[in-house]
């Protein structure tokens, strides 16, 4: 590949979240589509946590995973009943933890992108919805530049995992699954809260 040019692979990685991006907007100028997009969103977000966070995480941990997903979950659920001060900021501390998990994931999957693991279509596919599902949670409660900082943030360590490369590529610490577990819990209460009371078009 001749100096300066960027992989296809990493092209297509950054750009699938954009897709994403952009069939909420097309979406949301559209209200029955916008409607079906919030209920695709009630099941999308669920879907993957159970696909991309659980079975590494049960593989390695067994049923400590549930535990650790239900606390994510839960524990956002314990601090609005009993802190008044901190229950309106509770689902934003929520989408801060879940973003830094989506982080960690694309850091490993820039690595996963390196040539030879036959695995870069897949990963562009599933960032499609990955797109979509961030700016679904940020865009409504914190506008464009909410929206376009979630997809920065996935932008950035897709191309710094890619950068390092080998040296993710080669696994991580036990503790990491278990860390996304407690992320993909935080999601869920996120997207079942917002779509319940914040969601509004």
């Amino acid at each position: 590949m001749p100096a300066g040019m960027i992989p296809l692979p990493l092209v297509g990685a950054l750009a699938a979240p954009l897709a994403g991006v952009l069939l909420y907007r097309w979406s949301h100028r559209r209200p029955g589509a916008a409607r079906v997009v919030d209920g695709v969103m009630l099941a999308l977000v669920p879907g993957l946590v159970a696909w991309q966070v659980l079975p590494h995480a049960w593989a390695e941990h067994g049923a400590a995973t549930l535990v650790v997903l239900a606390a994510g979950a839960g524990v956002p659920v314990l601090v609005e009943r009993t802190s008044r001060a901190l229950a309106p900021h509770v689902d934003d501390l929520a989408l801060v933890v879940g973003l830094s998990g989506l982080g960690l994931h694309a850091l490993l999957e820039g690595a996963a992108l390196a040539p030879g693991t036959g695995v870069a279509a897949a990963v562009i596919l599933h960032r499609i919805p990955v797109g979509l599902a961030i700016w679904w949670m940020l865009r409504p409660r914190h506008g464009v530049r909410g929206g376009a900082l979630g997809i920065g943030v996935l932008t950035a360590a897709t191309v710094i995992g890619y950068a390092v490369g080998g040296e993710l590529a080669g696994g991580h610490g036990p503790g990491v699954d278990l860390y996304q577990a407690f992320v993909g819990g935080s999601l869920l209460h996120v997207v079942f809260h917002q779509s319940r009371r914040d969601h509004r078009h």
